[in-house]
């Protein structure tokens, strides 16, 4: 073999070797935190290790067949053209089949362990609903409106108890899918889906839609946060309070603004006389980390610009362009908005 063809050969190997460890910014299988996800991830390096083998093995042939003695016609003898059917037979048949019934027997095992569309007892603990493009988190704590605490975009769960979720679409077809924590559930319009959320760490978990809902689709996001069983309790008892009242005047004279608007009749703010049930809660919004379902970080500038401009930044989107807030107006309802914590 010319040593420009061993270059050629060691190059495309080690390309291969490359390829083989690149990895994404949303690598899910490594380092999930939650026992659902953990299942899938088996699944998951089930069929990597499967086809890494079978990668080898391949390899493995056409190196040997690259390396391997050249000869002429005299030296052996012709091919006899029915030997190594059973070689095919058995590696391109027997074994695939094999390996295939067994992730897939995996595969049905998995799903079968998932609570799906089964009829649940004892009640949820949350009930989430997809929604074009947000999503929103409802807490229901027997039957007790006294005690149910409502949010977008974030779902808090304790870590180390089993939380059972409801998902529900208010429109078209949604997936719910918190990668790190578990696999996809479907969001069918008049179809309640279950499935549950286990974190075995504190953390920050980010979900998505899988499925295409919409232009704003790829901006439907969210968070789930996983905390320590106190940490879950205080925050709770925090969600359930009413909204802070404003001090200084800046923010009282944004709290008039509010009221006086047409956010009024979109957003609740408990405590005060806004009771819209369009949008989402607004009663906590300082404590959250993003707005607009989850697209823009909760900052002063992506605040003013979401109240202003929303549908440039997020088209199709239920929030409508508010360009009257200006000025003195803009700020002091944004002060207002941002002491709601």
């Amino acid at each position: 073999m010319t040593s420009g063809r061993r270059i050629r050969l060691a190059v495309v190997a080690l390309g291969a070797v490359a390829a083989a460890g690149c990895s994404t910014p949303m690598n899910y299988m490594i380092g999930n935190g939650g026992v659902g996800a953990r299942a899938a991830a088996w699944l998951g390096w089930q069929a990597i290790i499967a086809f890494c083998a079978a990668t080898l093995v391949t390899w493995g042939f056409l190196l040997w067949f690259a390396l391997r003695r050249r000869g002429t016609l005299s030296a052996h003898a012709p091919i006899d053209i029915n030997q190594g059917q059973a070689w095919i037979l058995i590696g391109g048949f027997l074994v695939p089949i094999g390996v295939l019934m067994f992730l897939f027997v995996d595969m049905m095992v998995v799903l079968a362990a998932e609570p799906a569309a089964k009829p649940v007892s004892p009640a949820p603990d949350i009930v989430v609903s997809g929604q074009q493009w947000w999503w929103n988190a409802t807490y229901r704590f027997n039957g007790r409106p006294d005690l149910t605490v409502s949010l977008p975009t974030e779902i808090h769960i304790p870590v180390g108890k089993p939380v059972m979720v409801e998902v529900q679409s208010a429109d078209v077809m949604h997936s719910f899918w918190v990668p790190k924590l578990n696999g996809k559930i479907d969001l069918v319009p008049g179809i309640n889906n279950f499935e549950v959320l286990d974190a075995v760490r504190p953390g920050t978990y980010l979900g998505q839609c899988a499925a295409y809902c919409g232009e704003q689709h790829a901006n439907m996001k969210l968070r789930v946060i996983a905390q320590t069983r106190s940490a879950y309790q205080a925050w709770l008892a925090h969600q359930r309070a009413p909204a802070v009242a404003p001090t200084s005047q800046q923010a009282l004279r944004g709290e008039q603004v509010f009221l006086g608007s047409a956010c009024s009749l979109c957003h609740t703010i408990r405590g005060t006389p806004a009771l819209g049930q369009f949008g989402p809660d607004l009663t906590h919004l300082a404590s959250r980390a993003s707005i607009a379902g989850g697209m823009l970080p909760n900052d002063t500038a992506d605040l003013e610009a979401w109240i202003t401009h929303a549908q440039s930044l997020k088209p199709g989107s239920p929030m409508p362009d508010l360009p009257q807030f200006r000025g003195s107006d803009l700020r002091a309802l944004v002060t207002y908005l941002q002491g709601l914590k």
